[in-house]
């Protein structure tokens, strides 16, 4: 059975790896991104290293993002702890990726 810190990172980079791939049929995403971003600065709800972080990475061309949201560096993984994107995919499909990790999970475990 994998740690649930672990898992949580699972979930995280799936998470994120499906917004990823939804990124070029819908940049609406990253302007809705961005727009967090800003409201993150205006009152101070998310600490200034990770909202100036995601705004720089916003800012960056689509694939340089696309390639960020999946990095396994510590960075990447600290940035999709504070993520600009909660909203993007609909509870059934978050439900979907965190059954995904858990079949993973049980697949380790035998």
């Amino acid at each position: 059975m994998l740690p649930d810190h672990r898992k949580a990172e699972q979930r995280s980079l799936r998470y994120h790896a499906a917004i990823a791939d939804r990124l070029i049929a819908d940049p609406s995403i990253v302007i809705r991104a961005r727009h967090r971003v800003e409201r993150w600065l205006e009152d101070g709800s998310v600490a200034r290293y990770y909202a100036d972080g995601w705004r720089v990475r916003l800012a960056d061309p689509i694939d340089d993002l696309r390639a960020f949201l999946i990095e396994p560096s510590e960075t990447a993984r600290a940035f999709r702890q504070v993520s600009p994107f909660a909203g993007v995919l609909s509870a059934k499909e978050r439900w979907a990726l965190w059954a995904a990790t858990e079949s993973d999970d049980d697949a380790t475990a035998a």
